[in-house]
């Protein structure tokens, strides 16, 4: 019964601020709209400048293509060559696309035009996608034009893409995004809370109520924990209503799982809360922690990566409860999979809560038996 008090305590406390309530349930649904237009991955409408010095009519329908498609934007079509350094130092274009007929016409029995890319590499991935894209285009259209004239290719390579058919980043981020939002907001809400206890002067009194210190960390705990799946169910209505991206597993794995990632996160948050001395260090730490967890976390970046280029961190990411999470819930909105499939992730999760549990407890007895 003491317990149902404090918890009901620390709700007061955070909810009776008005302004902290818009913080709370406001402001997150916007930074899930924000964020899910900002990590998109999708390229679209790059600005490219063609220069066609072939006079094949070839050449001519292949820049027709390039600009009815969404994936360019040709700012220019001009049959002069150019200082394309310069061109590209501008800024105004992210690659030039040259076309030429080809010196040796014996080579090209077809009459196709060669075919010469200039990217601007400041942007690697925008570059290597742009490219993509342009070889697509240049394959697609060399196919069309063979079965026009009544050929077939040898071999017909046909990729069937599942669980993402149309490769929308945005299916990808999504979860992301709301396992970000769980986190952001238990990470901040429990942090300050013992810490504010301290500042007010308070513990003494919370000390005399009789609480055991799990029964202390549990109370604190429950409030951002149920705030938290409130903010995540939210979260999880937007991104499946808003991006339109499926959800093909169950919603209750999803949340049986979180309930276990709470367990991690919470216990860490506590254990921030009862090392500093003052809130404005908890914020500090708690955002430290968070850029921490979303780096190492596959949320933006492949783990893969990181293995690769970073070895020296791989401890750090298996002792991450977000990559965990990030994990599961990707896979539960995408592939549908359930909780016999998450296994791994759950034991990882529950060893995590529990060895960060027990320091947190620990730190706290003795700070209260000073």
């Amino acid at each position: 019964m003491k317990l149902l008090y404090l918890v009901k305590k620390e709700l007061i406390e955070v909810l009776r601020q008005k302004e902290f309530l818009v913080l709370l349930f406001v402001a997150p649904l916007i930074q899930v709209v924000v964020l899910g237009y900002v990590v998109t991955t999708d390229i679209r409408s790059i600005p490219v400048e063609i220069v066609n010095l072939s006079r094949g009519a070839k050449a001519a329908e292949i820049v027709t293509r390039i600009e009815s498609t969404p994936l360019f934007r040709v700012t220019k079509v001009t049959p002069r060559v150019e200082d394309f350094e310069a061109v590209l130092k501008k800024g105004e274009v992210r690659a030039v696309i040259i076309f030429r007929d080809p010196a040796d016409k014996n080579k090209s029995p077809l009459k196709y035009p060669e075919v010469q890319i200039l990217m601007d590499g400041i942007d690697a991935n925008t570059s290597l996608i742009a490219a993509g894209y342009f070889n697509g285009i240049i394959k697609e259209y060399i196919l069309s034009d063979i079965r026009r004239r009544g050929q077939d290719m040898p071999i017909v390579n046909r990729t069937l893409i599942r669980f993402n058919p149309r490769l929308r980043s945005i299916n990808y981020m999504g979860p992301g995004i709301v396992a970000l939002l769980l986190t952001m907001l238990t990470l901040f809400i429990t942090a300050l809370s013992i810490v504010r206890e301290k500042e007010q002067q308070t513990m003494d009194t919370l000390l005399m109520s009789r609480l055991s210190p799990l029964e202390i960390y549990v109370g604190k705990a429950a409030p951002a924990a149920l705030i938290g799946l409130i903010d995540m169910a939210l979260g999880v209505g937007v991104v499946a209503l808003w991006f339109r991206i499926p959800i093909r597993g169950s919603l209750l794995d999803l949340f049986l799982v979180s309930v276990i990632y709470l367990a991690a996160i919470l216990s860490f948050a506590l254990l921030i809360s009862t090392l500093v001395s003052n809130q404005t260090q908890a914020m500090f730490f708690t955002w430290f922690a968070m850029v921490t967890f979303m780096l190492l976390g596959g949320f933006l970046t492949p783990l893969e990566n990181l293995r690769q280029n970073a070895p020296a961190l791989i401890p750090l990411v298996e002792i991450n409860p977000f990559r965990y999470l990030i994990e599961v819930i990707r896979e539960i909105f995408l592939k549908g999979n359930g909780l016999g499939h998450f296994w791994r992730q759950i034991l990882a999760l529950l060893g995590i809560a529990v060895t960060l549990t027990a320091i947190s407890l620990a730190n706290f007895k003795r700070l209260i038996s000073k």
